[in-house]
């Protein structure tokens, strides 16, 4: 046993000293502890002898802790009242009850689906802290195979080993213009009418399968996109369209509520699509429990239903 866990006590002695201490009684002790008082005196005497210090002064009317005494008596408490939580704890980690699970999402998932899970699971589990951290698919894949972080929320290009998946979210993009563009008076709009506008992206490399989807979805409208800027996070897309700099994407359910001015349109024809999954560790042992909490709401057996396009477009 390395030295510094080498003790000349042991812990049942801590455990009669804290009664006596209590109770400054050695019978009511002896009592409380059933032991008999002989072997409770022993014991204390053991550790005084052991720490090289008397804990007690005893009288025939009264005992009394000595300053000895006192400091150890500070010092046992909360080291038995943190023995004592030890199983409790132990055994609510055990059942997904506390602990810490941290996780990724992206700004669509925080826009739709991500609120309420949080609220649902804050309420089931208020004991369980998250660790919320938005970042881009790509960076996302890369934290869950390193073991950054336990599940995200974020957008797959196809499938992804090593990963469990369940889809939240799978929609057909509108466009979210300037409220006082020319355009944001049609109930609905194709991309061929949106040909000499400028679009707000995101960098290819955050997630490459959307990117090309929007790229594809130009194609079979026949158009050239204009690309006049690609930022991130999505929140920074959003304010560049309120400034008048051009167009972006926006799936319905993100489109509710929308900020002053901005309008939502949905498309006709050629879109590309939203598609949002929670995803973890496909690991053979199953996600620790924390997590397997946070997936029990997080991952519904059903997709959830989005928002129809026709509600979004009347906003």
């Amino acid at each position: 046993m390395p030295r510094e866990y080498q003790f000349p006590y042991e812990l049942r002695h801590l455990v009669y000293f804290r009664e006596v201490a209590r109770t400054l009684h050695f019978r009511r002790a002896a009592e409380e502890l059933a032991v008999a008082q002989p072997a409770l005196s022993r014991q204390i005497a053991q550790l005084e002898a052991a720490l090289g210090a008397a804990l007690f002064v005893r009288s025939r009317r009264k005992v009394e802790l000595t300053a000895a005494g006192r400091a150890l008596a500070e010092r046992v408490e909360p080291i038995l009242r943190g023995l004592a939580a030890v199983p409790g704890e132990l055994r609510a980690l055990a059942e997904g009850e506390t602990g810490r699970v941290r996780v990724g999402f992206t700004g669509l998932a925080m826009a739709t689906v991500l609120p309420a899970i949080l609220r649902e699971f804050h309420r089931a589990y208020p004991r369980i802290r998250l660790e919320l951290n938005e970042s881009p698919t790509s960076m996302q894949l890369a934290a869950l195979a390193a073991g950054e972080v336990a599940c995200g929320f974020f957008h797959p290009d196809a499938t992804t080993p090593g990963l469990k998946t369940r889809e939240l979210l799978r929609e057909k993009n509108g466009v979210l213009l300037p409220a006082d563009h020319a355009l944001a008076g049609s109930p609905s709009l194709r991309l061929r009418d949106l040909a000499e506008v400028p679009w707000v992206l995101f960098p290819r490399t955050h997630n490459p399968g959307f990117y090309d989807r929007v790229l594809a979805a130009f194609s079979r409208a026949g158009v050239t996109p204009r690309i006049a800027e690609e930022v991130w996070p999505r929140a920074n897309a959003v304010g560049l369209v309120r400034a008048g700099l051009g167009a972006t994407f926006m799936c319905p359910s993100e489109a509710r509520p929308l900020p002053e001015g901005v309008t939502f349109r949905p498309l006709d024809g050629p879109a590309p699509e939203s598609r949002l999954v929670v995803g973890w560790s496909a690991a053979a042992t199953g996600p620790e429990p924390a997590l397997a909490s946070f997936l029990a709401v997080a991952a519904p057996t059903r997709p959830l239903t989005p928002r129809r396009e026709s509600d979004a477009g009347r906003r």
